[in-house]
């Protein structure tokens, strides 16, 4: 059996298959990896088109959309390879990008899961929102990434090229250890999508193992294929899985100091989507924070299970990202 399978978790996805398969096989050992799509329910002919073009692409069919944690966590029940590269159907990949990984995995074994350098696919200059050269977090649960400050995307001048130990590595492109992602139980389904790997990647950290960008990987990723950036939907999940990765990881005190200042700043976020004429996306903040109370009172075990009780990692800004940002001006990862 190879080493390595690449998991695309596909969802109606079939024009983002005829357009990113292509880089991908001529971009990637056969010799060295399986490559496998996961169909999560699709009702478009993304089967057909897949049984059709691409026979030599295993295929996992399961029967609805369960969503990209769920999806993923069913889909590599069926996978027994040593690595495991979870690959999104938008990836445009690039010589070099697998093998490069894959030797750094084999020689630093405390490291769990990395990811390579996303670059946006639309503007192949600029960082890309979903990973740029490696995920961080602020004390509050703001993401941000080398290379991009919420909304503010860095141009790609090799600053951040350096091999990077970071908080999380993105979900769009996720090199990681078969055994591991199954001994931290996967991702948290209760996620559905967004912020999964964030929460993984923190639990194995938790672990003692370490996560890395190798900006020496470069692919290109598109972005925003499934849900548009400020779509109701999204606003919830986002704001909903936030709160779940605090209350999962966060310390003790570092987690009270957090839950007052989000009380504060998620009302705030609130209050500036009613201003800009989205009331829904307003509404899917309060929901947000009803759903993750409900989800303390039921899952009261995760506080105990995975919290480490010990100082903040490295990888996490000690200061507020908001104040940063719009009071300060600092817009980009060097000034931080």
């Amino acid at each position: 059996m190879k080493k390595t399978a690449i998991v695309i978790l596909n969802w109606n996805g079939r024009t983002l298959l005829e357009r990113f398969l292509p880089s991908l096989v001529l971009n990637t050992p056969a010799e060295q990896a399986d490559i496998i799509v996961a169909d999560n329910g699709s009702t478009d002919d993304s089967i057909v088109f897949l049984q059709k073009h691409y026979p030599q692409i295993q295929l996992i069919e399961l029967e609805q959309n369960y969503g990209f944690a769920a999806g993923y966590n069913m889909a590599l029940e069926q996978v027994n390879h040593e690595y495991l590269v979870l690959l999104n159907t938008d990836v445009e990949v690039t010589p070099g990008w697998f093998s490069t990984a894959i030797n750094y995995l084999d020689s630093h074994p405390e490291t769990a899961a990395l990811q390579p350098k996303l670059l946006s696919y639309q503007n192949r200059q600029q960082f890309e929102y979903a990973g740029a050269s490696g995920g961080f977090i602020d004390r509050y649960g703001y993401p941000f990434c080398r290379g991009r400050i919420f909304l503010v995307w860095e141009t790609d001048k090799q600053q951040y090229d350096d091999e990077k130990e970071v908080l999380w590595a993105t979900g769009a492109c996720l090199f990681i250890r078969n055994r591991l992602f199954k001994d931290a139980g996967g991702f948290d389904p209760y996620f559905f999508a967004h912020q999964e790997e964030i929460d993984l990647c923190w639990r194995l950290r938790n672990k003692g193992y370490s996560i890395v960008c190798l900006p020496s990987s470069v692919v290109f990723h598109v972005g925003g294929a499934t849900l548009a950036m400020e779509h109701p939907r999204k606003t919830f999940l986002n704001f909903r899985n936030n709160l779940v990765v605090l209350y999962k990881n966060l310390p003790e005190k570092e987690y009270r100091r957090a839950m007052r200042v989000r009380w504060f700043t998620d009302r705030l976020a609130a209050f500036v989507f009613l201003c800009k004429g989205a009331p829904r996306n307003a509404w899917s903040i309060f929901r947000a924070r009803q759903a993750f109370n409900q989800y303390r009172k039921e899952h009261p075990e995760w506080r105990s299970s995975t919290v480490l009780p010990e100082v903040l990692p490295e990888q996490v800004y000690k200061q507020s990202l908001l104040i940063a940002y719009y009071l300060r001006g600092k817009r980009r990862f060097s000034q931080m």
